[in-house]
């Protein structure tokens, strides 16, 4: 099943939304904004491409540069 985000303006359609989904009978719950970017980072985690390979000495120039 997908999930749907949905960023309210402000604190008074944040809970109109939520209301509108409760009484709707569509299960919601609230994340923090860190957890918002984390979300985005395991989203972007997952799109990467895995056939490359890097070698030691390339990652400790992207490391230490």
């Amino acid at each position: 099943m997908k999930a749907l985000v949905v960023t309210p303006k402000n604190s008074n359609e944040l809970k109109f939304v939520s209301d509108l989904l409760k009484k709707l009978g569509v299960g919601s719950s609230t994340v923090t904004q860190e957890e918002l970017e984390d979300i985005g980072m395991s989203k972007l985690m997952r799109q990467v491409d895995k056939t490359k390979k890097a070698s030691r000495t390339e990652i400790m120039k992207k490391l230490t540069a």
